[in-house]
């Protein structure tokens, strides 16, 4: 299960971002921003390993385990080093919350993942309320 992107998966299986690693990496070549826009966009991945375990206050092990769990997948720069997003390092923040409390780190991650999940279906709701118009009798 993998948090990538801010979408649930088709498939319902909990994984928020189910395209293969050939699809993945093609758009990671096709869809690179501007410069000026990069760093404002919370899915770019502008930190390294130990910059990413600095700001969230963990290791780079913690970082890892969170990959080998399949809560967070980090993009990879050209030479092979993980780099994070914001994004990844809030959910990284939330895991280290959750580990800090005493759960163990698989239970901390399906939370995240259930959490995730269901932000996403409220969100979905109160769109299709908002563009619903009121039954009429």
């Amino acid at each position: 299960m993998v948090l990538n992107s801010r979408a649930p998966a088709p498939n319902g299986a909990g994984a928020l971002d189910v395209r293969s690693g050939k699809e993945k990496k093609e758009e990671k070549r096709l869809s690179r921003p501007n410069t000026g826009d990069r760093f404002d966009d919370d899915d770019y991945p502008a930190y390294t390993m130990g910059r990413a375990a600095e700001m969230t206050g963990t290791t780079p092990a913690f970082l890892r385990a969170l990959g080998d769990a399949r809560l967070i997948e980090p993009l990879r720069s050209e030479g092979g080093h993980r780099r994070y997003s914001r994004y990844q390092l809030k959910v990284a923040s939330r895991a280290r919350d959750l580990v800090d409390e005493g759960m163990p780190i698989e239970a901390a991650c399906k939370i995240i993942i259930l959490e995730d999940q269901l932000e996403e279906a409220l969100r979905i709701n109160e769109a299709q309320r908002a563009d619903d118009p009121p039954a009429q009798s």
